[in-house]
């Protein structure tokens, strides 16, 4: 029961308790007049009462007996009331009780709710300060918890829950608080002696181990772990509202560095965290307004030289804080949900941009791992390549192998879908993931891509130039193309060549462009309709790399 609720429902029972009590109160009153009554006419009454049955009384005193008897009545009555009354207030009091404890604990696990503990926590603040004491906040949050409940079910997440919460009961010190705030968070605080805080993180690293240990229920072993988040009170500090919040934040915090790990709050998270805000504020005003737009990366035909497509990439002209790299708005995008709209946005300026472009040019698009969970993704796709007019054959649909794990039968869904309206589709960053060739034969890819991090350091490294080797030794087993990633130099571009790597991006061939860059390119080398070709301006020699210079040449020879 929620905490107002149960409030309520203490209210009322409080409210009704002193109604029947004010009722029993004149029940009572009348049962003792009844059995005064009783006591000074009884002697009397009863010898009447025997004359009556004799036949020698006079005919006025049988008055009395009926009075008698009713005095007899009201009395029975009253003790019986007094019985009913007993076990009413016996019951008024356990269910009080009951309403009393739901207001202040979780029913689940028994510990304190979080405005319970937030009450307690203002409490204990005042004793640490009478005895020159610390206080630390813990807040908990198991990670991937949500896993558990959707493959074996709510009552095996229930059991996990209530194991976590004996767990944490048995690790931290006596005299502390204990509290579940709702779903998979969990929350302590405990006292501690300032000049010793590397004890409160013992007990971090011994609350990480013991929730990692695996848990039995019903023959399957449950796994989850914990991020924590500390924050520490002293004399500079707000209130424990604060204190709640920076724990807090200092638990998102040890998700993003990694989950399973633990960290202390400190100013600067906030100031990340605000700024974090700003951004995703920016974001939701951003999207609808166009403010997120196209850029191209080059993909060049290694064995020819020849211009072949581009990558769409995604960039945001902020008006306020100018071009914003992707790097830092697409977590937030995915975390936020709005990934979706951002990304179809962007992919709908591209291909109407794109359908300029030379017949043999082609488009490719990277969907994130999020977007591959919506049943509908490859419906809003293709509806994109109605309304641009792009040839669906010349769109490739780049997906991440990370991506795949999250819900395999999606995913081939989706892309049977793509595949069927001639959609090309590529294995992005090979290599970096659970990298499996399940994944090549359960779903119908036509091209793989190598991870940047391989191929910027094959001439640094021999490892990075074997696992380069065996990929495209596997493509070309598999008849599947391989374009290498993250090309920036000559070096490197001539040992993907002899390797007999087909396709190649970087920035060796030019920083990703504007649609306006990337029309001035094409219209040098004659490969934009010919109305466009005549309205485009000629491209600067400053984004144009060397290379491009001399294959438009030899192209034109």
């Amino acid at each position: 029961m929620a905490r107002p609720a149960a409030d309520q429902h203490l209210r009322l029972m409080k409210n009704g308790y002193k109604i029947s009590v004010g009722r029993d109160v004149v029940t009572g009153i009348i049962v003792i007049l009844a059995i005064l009554m009783f006591a000074s006419t009884g002697g009397t009454v009863i010898s009447d009462a025997i004359d009556s049955i004799t036949g020698q009384a006079k005919a006025g005193d049988n008055v009395l007996v009926p009075a008698f008897l009713l005095n007899i009545a009201l009395i029975l009555f009253g003790w019986r009331r007094y019985k009913d009354l007993t076990k009413e207030v016996e019951e008024r009091a356990a269910a009080e009780q009951l309403a009393h404890s739901l207001a202040v604990t979780d029913p689940l696990t028994g510990l304190l709710n979080r405005r319970t503990i937030g009450e307690r926590t203002a409490e204990m603040i005042r004793l640490a300060q009478r005895k020159q004491k610390s206080i630390t906040f813990m807040m908990l949050d198991l990670d991937n918890f949500k896993n558990i409940n959707d493959v074996h079910g709510h009552s095996a997440g229930d059991a996990v829950l209530k194991q976590v919460a004996a767990r944490i009961a048995k690790i931290v010190p006596p005299h502390n608080l204990l509290a579940r705030l709702g779903g998979d968070e969990f929350a302590c605080a405990f006292v501690f002696d300032p000049e010793q805080p590397k004890m409160v993180e013992r007990i971090a690293d011994d609350l990480i181990d013991a929730i990692a240990s695996p848990i039995v229920e019903n023959g399957n072993q449950l796994e989850v772990t914990t991020s924590i988040g500390m924050s520490c009170y002293d004399h500079e500090s707000e209130g424990v509202e604060v204190l709640m919040r920076q724990a807090d934040i200092a638990m998102y915090s040890s998700k993003k560095q990694g989950r399973n790990r633990h960290c202390w709050f400190d100013a600067n998270m906030e100031q990340e965290l605000q700024t974090r805000r700003l951004l995703e504020t920016g974001m939701r005003i951003g999207i609808p307004n166009g403010e997120f737009v196209p850029y191209f990366e080059q993909q060049i035909d290694l064995a020819t030289g020849k211009l072949t497509g581009f990558e769409m990439l995604a960039r945001w002209e902020s008006p306020t804080q100018g071009l914003i790299s992707p790097e830092i708005f697409i977590p937030i995008a995915e975390e936020t949900g709005m990934i979706g709209e951002l990304s179809i946005s962007v992919m709908r300026q591209a291909l109407n941009s794109a359908k300029d472009w030379d017949a043999a040019l082609t488009l490719s698009v990277n969907i994130s791992p999020v977007q591959l969970l919506d049943p509908w993704l490859a419906q809003k796709i293709v509806k994109l390549l109605i309304e641009s007019g792009f040839p669906p054959k010349r769109l490739e649909i780049e997906i991440t192998e990370s991506s795949l794990f999250e819900n395999l039968s999606l995913a081939q869904s989706i892309v049977g879908s793509l595949k069927n309206q001639g959609i090309n589709i590529a294995l992005d960053d090979f290599g970096t993931g659970y990298s499996s060739l399940a994944h090549l034969r359960a779903l119908p890819f036509d091209r793989i891509k190598i991870d940047r991090s391989f191929v910027s350091s094959i001439l640094l490294n021999s490892e990075s130039k074997a696992i380069v080797k065996a990929i495209n030794g596997l493509g070309e087993s598999l008849g599947m193309p391989i374009t290498a990633e993250g090309i920036e130099d000559k070096e490197t571009e001539s040992e993907l060549r002899e390797m007999g790597c087909a396709q190649g991006q970087g920035w060796y061939y030019g920083q990703p462009l504007t649609v306006e860059e990337t029309r001035k390119l094409l219209a040098t080398r004659d490969l934009l309709a010919a109305d466009d070709a005549n309205d485009s301006d000629a491209l600067p020699s400053d984004i144009v790399h060397p290379s491009v210079k001399n294959n438009a040449l030899q192209d034109a020879g």
